[in-house]
């Protein structure tokens, strides 16, 4: 009897060392994926040779940014040439992440990265915040409607469903328009399919992204609207007092002098070929090319999934056991801790996390581990109570039997009641893992490319939604079922030791 426990007890410690082990080379091995935002603001204009400059930027704003997903997944555009070509200049390594568009002011106060280069407008409100450096490029208010309805003045979108970007400077171009019902969405791409799905009469975009729209949806029209304010631009955000600002306007003027920016923007911003309209309702051969793009996010799924569902059940089964024991600040903490992570967003754990962090703790937490963490805590919550259920189910009389038998309490619990409660409680443990994959989704609000946040930058380069995110949904749902597939077999083998 002894012995099988010996045996028993080696085993349960094993488990428990190799999902450590996973949970501890998944995280550290993160940065090598180039998931990590990592940062360089110490990296000051004298000091950058050599050093690396973290550019933050939101790649679905097309010639601006946007991911090459039929090429690698590269962000590439206007910006991105120009921040290469001052980071050259100034002997820097220039690092790209991406991440939403609201984002990226958060991202440059917690230092996370060095500078925003994403079309971003010089406002009073913003210039509280950040510092912006010269203008690079003036750009004008353009309203996109379709073909066979279009708006050519703002008096006459008075009444009418108008699509603005969140926190871009087109909120405060409608902000006075009469009767009409602003719809605020975080990309751009989403606005040209709500002017395609007829959810909005017309969007207010800017001039040189209304083009690249247009270029891809024939059947929209564009109107550019006079300019009401020549000094507003596209600048180069910057965290306050930062030492780059100086250094970048000397390379932009350096640009403009040599004719180098103007070819640039000549570049990006020349004729595009016309494309034929797809009236198909469903054609999945606009996919041709971004399949292994999307299907690369499957691995970063599995891998958060992975490493939350094992911190999540290691801390969990630590929590349960704190919330059965006769300390009364371990029973204090455990529901405390319970209480707070089942009683606020998810999200706001996640974005809380990796913001925080680095200004608190002045540690630049990689975005895919911050994604565990936020993800393994909130999971832990309640898989201690799913854990404690199972404790509590097992028969009373065993481990009276055990304590008779001299057993220790910690022998008793590893060898005869752990391995009883896990039996127990398998589906619900199953049922976590399946969220955690559905949930992977969220963690695209800071810049992680999983399956969702890549059939979101196909949708962009296409302006196509259904296809990709059919796929998507495929992809998830395959995922799903090998899961539980799995847990059956293992549940089925687990019964036949009853």
């Amino acid at each position: 009897m002894n012995h099988i426990k010996i045996i028993h007890l080696r085993r349960m410690f094993a488990v428990l060392m190799l999902m450590l082990a996973l949970v501890t080379v998944s995280i550290a091995g993160l940065p090598r994926f180039g998931l990590d935002a990592g940062t360089a603001a110490a990296a000051g204009s004298d000091a950058c040779q050599g050093k690396k400059l973290i550019m933050g930027t939101s790649p679905d704003y097309p010639p601006y940014e946007s991911t090459d997903a039929k090429n690698g997944g590269d962000i590439i555009g206007l910006d991105v040439d120009i921040a290469k070509s001052i980071a050259n200049k100034l002997g820097c390594k220039l690092e790209i992440t991406g991440m939403d568009f609201n984002g990226l002011i958060a991202a440059l106060q917690s230092g996370r990265v060095d500078f925003v280069m994403s079309g971003m407008s010089v406002t009073e409100e913003r210039k509280q915040s950040v510092d912006f450096s010269n203008n690079y490029y003036a750009a004008r208010n353009t309203i996109v409607s379709k073909k066979d309805s279009p708006y050519t003045t703002m008096e006459q979108l008075e009444g009418k469903r108008v699509g603005v970007q969140l926190g871009s400077t087109q909120e405060t171009a409608v902000a006075g328009l009469k009767g009409a019902t602003i719809k605020k969405l975080n990309r751009i791409p989403d606005l040209i399919q709500e002017i395609k799905s007829n959810r909005i009469d017309a969007a207010i975009v800017e001039d040189a992204v209304a083009l690249d729209a247009v270029a891809s949806n024939p059947d929209l029209s564009i109107t550019m609207l006079p300019s009401e304010n020549q000094e507003q631009g596209y600048a180069i955000a910057f965290p306050k007092g930062s030492t780059l600002t100086p250094a970048f306007n000397d390379a932009l003027q350096a640009m403009d002098a040599s004719g180098e920016k103007k070819h640039i923007v000549d570049k990006w911003f020349g004729t595009k070929e016309e494309q034929k309209v797809n009236n198909k309702l469903i054609d999945f051969s606009t996919l041709d090319g971004y399949v292994p793009f999307i299907l690369r996010g499957v691995y970063v799924t599995l891998l958060f999934t992975l490493v939350s569902a094992s911190l999540g059940f290691i801390w969990g089964t630590i929590l349960s056991l704190f919330k059965l024991s006769s300390i009364k600040p371990l029973r204090w903490f455990s529901t405390f801790y319970t209480s707070v992570f089942r009683g606020t967003p998810l999200l706001l754990q996640l974005v809380l996390i990796y913001y925080a962090t680095p200004q608190i703790f002045h540690y630049d937490i990689p975005a895919l581990m911050a994604a565990g963490l936020a993800f393994g805590l909130n999971s832990a919550a309640y898989l201690s109570e799913t854990i404690r259920g199972g404790i509590m189910a097992v028969d009373r009389g065993q481990r009276e039997a055990a304590m008779a038998l001299g057993i220790p309490y910690r022998t008793m619990m590893i060898s005869i009641i752990f391995p009883q409660a896990v039996k127990t409680i398998l589906p619900a443990l199953v049922n976590e893992c399946v969220s955690l994959i559905k949930e992977s989704s969220l963690v695209s609000v800071i810049g992680v490319s999983e399956l969702l946040r890549r059939a979101s930058f196909v949708q962009a380069a296409n302006y196509r939604a259904f296809e990709p995110l059919i796929l998507a949904g495929v992809i998830y749902y395959v995922l799903v079922l090998i899961l539980t597939s799995l847990a059956r077999l293992l549940e089925r083998r687990l019964r036949r030791s009853d």
